[in-house]
């Protein structure tokens, strides 16, 4: 049975590196993986989806909409962009900050945080909000936060945590593998 994972974000924000310790977790077990990423106009700033599928019924690297298991979610407003390839009953593990898209600077409107988790949770039941500012000051590092939404994402149970650790010992540099770790268990 395939596991359909959807990463989504904004450029800059590690979610093409999430996807490789998805990835690279589920190769090491034997399972057979396909993965893309669709990357916006601008690398940092830009919206950037990694689509991650695992298991050996899986023939295509894109998530047909509706049938991701989880969308992992490090920017409220894409969370909501990507919501339409959730499945009913899915889970969405969101970053509970906002970042303000330019063309909303340029105008002066805002988005709300509060108003897009609030739908997200109206509209899903499975719905797992996480505050990485407070777990990235706790760690002492903001460049973990999507390894912190990693670590929340193996709440569901379809995210084996050690498979995690053991995959980030292959793509982290040794000197944060420590503080990669800890990210993974700072939402126990």
């Amino acid at each position: 049975m395939a596991k359909n994972i959807l990463i989504c974000g904004v450029g800059g924000q590690g979610t093409v590196l999430a996807a490789k310790v998805l990835s690279q977790a589920a190769l090491s077990c034997g399972e057979r993986v396909l993965s893309a990423e669709t990357i916006g106009m601008a690398q940092r700033g830009g919206s950037v989806v990694s689509h991650v599928r695992i298991g050996n019924d899986v023939f295509s690297p894109l998530i047909p909409k509706g049938q991701a298991d989880i969308i992992i979610a490090f920017e409220a407003a894409e969370a909501v962009r990507n919501i339409s390839y959730l499945k009913p009953d899915g889970t969405v593990i969101i970053n509970d900050k906002i970042i303000q898209p330019v063309t909303a600077s340029l105008t002066g409107k805002t988005f709300s945080t509060a108003t897009m988790i609030d739908f997200l949770k109206n509209s899903f039941k499975n719905v797992i909000v996480v505050n990485t500012d407070e777990f990235c000051n706790k760690l002492g590092s903001t460049k973990v936060a999507n390894i912190v939404l990693l670590g929340a994402a193996c709440k569901t149970g379809l995210i084996d945590r050690e498979q995690l650790k053991d995959a980030l010992k292959l793509l982290v540099k040794p000197e944060f593998y420590e503080l990669n770790v800890k990210a993974l268990e700072v939402t126990l």
